[in-house]
């Protein structure tokens, strides 16, 4: 028997390599336990929708992970990582522009009004020019997890271009100082973009501004007050205004395009500057990850993540895993932390079964505190399971093979 472990990160506990290493772990326990000496083969392919985790489901699937000195979202240095595949490069901007990059965010310190106004995505900018560097001319940008509100202004500059004000002087970072642009000076814009490809992996379909925009949306997570989301709403506005009488309609045009409003602008950016491709986040990783050809031979495919809700038949990663194993005709089932759905939705979505790790402990702090042993004990728990389901069949051809040597 061979089954495909292909999981999201389980949020707050373990990363999608994690999870799929530990239920791996459990599966071959619990199959070995009831059936020793058969064959049981897992393939582990983490996956992700496009937002964090995608640089781990990249380097699970053959890239190398590279690593570079960038600007963190309020400005000091810190190492962000990337990946590259040939001429393939995976950026996920989290890791240069995120919430969890900034100072003293692991801590315990939140966000607040300051770093909403003042956070650049610069860093992307950066880790789009060392991929550059690699040689790297298709460029996959996941977006997700931002602290930026700044419409992408800090990628321009961290691509060569100066954004300047009346008296000819470079803006500081972050959304808030776009009220005092001026203009863009792209002379220094780096002219290898020219010949690069990018693809925005993103499930956000915002437009840049007003009442469903960037700043509206996204700011209050990232500590915006009412009348910051205004300021940056507005400095957003002005902002297109500029790059509009700078690049042309287009720029105009790309604020209102779906995806726009995605990691603080940095949607935006990309589609106005950059000319990318916006796709769904998790087709984009399925295909990188060349998942549905890795499912040739497989008998079972297992997905999941942290938690199994309305949002996951959303697009995220278990409904695009479970689309995949669909058109292979290979039977899915779900792992997860807890599921809200019910058993209606769970069907209709092309589940099997799903298994919670509130199915063995029902203390949901306690599930996010073990996830790991509590995975392997679950993996445990199914794979016994399998061991009793593929019994008769491989126990008939057992028997048809006796009968055929007797005779």
């Amino acid at each position: 028997m061979r089954v495909v472990i292909a999981p999201d990160k389980f949020k707050g506990s373990l990363s999608a390599p994690e999870v799929a290493s530990r239920l791996g772990t459990g599966l071959r326990a619990g199959f070995a336990a009831s059936r020793p000496g058969e064959g049981f083969e897992t393939t582990l392919i983490p996956v992700a929708d496009g937002g964090e985790g995608t640089l781990d489901a990249a380097v699970g699937s053959g890239f190398t992970r590279r690593r570079a000195t960038v600007t963190g979202p309020t400005g000091q240095p810190i190492t962000a990582e990337f990946a590259v595949r040939g001429e393939e490069a995976v950026i996920e901007m989290a890791a240069a522009s995120g919430l969890a990059v900034l100072p003293g965010f692991g801590d315990g310190s939140a966000p607040n009004t300051e770093t909403a106004k003042s956070s650049t995505s610069q860093g992307t900018g950066e880790l789009i020019r060392a991929a550059l560097d690699l040689g790297c001319r298709h460029i996959i940008l996941g977006v997700g997890g931002s602290a930026n509100t700044d419409g992408g202004a800090g990628v321009l500059q961290g691509l060569g271009a100066a954004l300047l004000d009346a008296d000819g002087n470079e803006l500081p970072g972050g959304g808030a100082a776009l009220a005092r642009l001026d203009r863009i000076d792209f002379s220094n814009l780096d002219v290898r973009l020219e010949v690069t490809e990018f693809v925005l992996a993103s499930d956000v379909d915002n437009p840049l501004l007003g009442r469903t925009g960037a700043a509206a949306i996204f700011g209050p997570q990232k500590g915006a007050t009412p009348e910051d989301v205004a300021t940056l709403d507005a400095a957003l506005a002005h902002f297109v205004q500029v790059l509009t009488s700078e690049i042309g309609s287009e720029a105009q045009d790309a604020a209102q395009a779906p995806g726009a409003g995605a990691a603080g602008g940095v949607g935006y950016i990309a589609i106005a500057a950059l000319g990318a491709a916006r796709r769904p986040g998790i087709d984009v990783v399925l295909e990188f990850t060349e998942l549905e050809q890795r499912l040739a031979g497989a008998d079972l495919v297992i997905t999941g993540e942290g938690s199994l809700d309305e949002q996951s038949l959303l697009g995220k990663t278990p409904m695009g895993v479970a689309r995949a194993a669909a058109r292979s005709g290979i039977p899915v089932i779900a792992v997860c932390g807890r599921s809200t759905l019910s058993l209606e939705q769970l069907t209709e979505s092309g589940f099997e079964s799903v298994h919670a790790l509130t199915e063995l402990e029902s203390n949901v702090e306690k599930c996010i505190a073990e996830a790991g042993p509590l995975l392997e004990e679950l993996g445990q728990h199914i794979g016994v399971r399998l061991s009793e389901k593929s019994a008769p069949t491989q126990d008939a051809a057992r028997t048809e093979t006796k009968e055929q040597l007797h005779v």
